[in-house]
């Protein structure tokens, strides 16, 4: 384990990593200094994948902490808070000390993932919701009215079946939590034209199943 590993062990003196000044045991002294947190990320910017786990012990149970005042649920922080870090790694090489402090820049990942899940995990609901009980929303208008929505919705699950899992992640990531194509890129890990593809294509084939769907209702 990495925890487990002496400051100095199989090093000169003043060799030891930035990992191994979190991990020492010096939990008496001075907190880390910004100094030291920035090298953390210029070391996990240039690869080094010890250094991102040394930045995760120091900071996970604050950014899990955060997540799931706003999500409400552990589970899903729990997963949150490893797209965080993940998001770290990728995004190490980019991070601009004059923009802001380290845990600073992380707590704002993470809160704009939490916010990002509830947003989509409430559209995501609405949606479900109206789909399964079309008579809520049609109440006043009669039974066949009723009918018809319920058949529309029928029709919308079948025609996301028609879709590749990769074309229906990108939309419901780019429409759910009202993304642009850069930010569903960003958030998929994706190149941008991937994305874009996968979403035309995606909504090409939905408007060919509606449109011949929809026509007999």
């Amino acid at each position: 384990m990495v925890a487990e590993r002496q400051p100095n062990q199989d090093r000169h003196d003043g060799e030891a990593t930035l990992g191994d000044l979190l991990y020492g045991n010096n939990k008496a002294k001075a907190p880390i200094s910004e100094q030291v947190w920035v090298g953390l990320v210029q070391s996990i910017a240039g690869g080094d994948r010890l250094e991102l786990h040394a930045l995760y012990t120091q900071t996970h149970r604050i950014v899990f902490t955060l997540i799931m005042r706003i999500a409400g649920n552990r589970e899903t922080a729990e997963e949150l808070t490893l797209d965080v870090f993940h998001d770290v790694w990728q995004r190490a090489p980019t991070y601009d000390p004059a923009n802001g402090s380290v845990v600073g820049w992380i707590m704002n990942q993470a809160r704009s993932r939490a916010i990002d899940r509830l947003r989509f995990e409430q559209r995501k609901k609405r949606v479900n919701d109206h789909a399964a009980d079309p008579l809520t929303a049609t109440a006043a208008s009669g039974p066949q009215e009723a009918f018809a929505a319920r058949e529309q919705g029928r029709v919308l699950r079948h025609a996301l079946q028609v879709l590749t899992p990769e074309e229906r992640n990108s939309i419901e990531t780019a429409f759910f939590s009202e993304l642009t194509y850069s930010e569903v890129a960003a958030r998929l890990n994706q190149p941008l034209g991937t994305v874009k593809a996968r979403i035309r294509s995606g909504l090409g084939k939905l408007r060919q199943v509606l449109a011949g769907a929809l026509k007999g209702l």
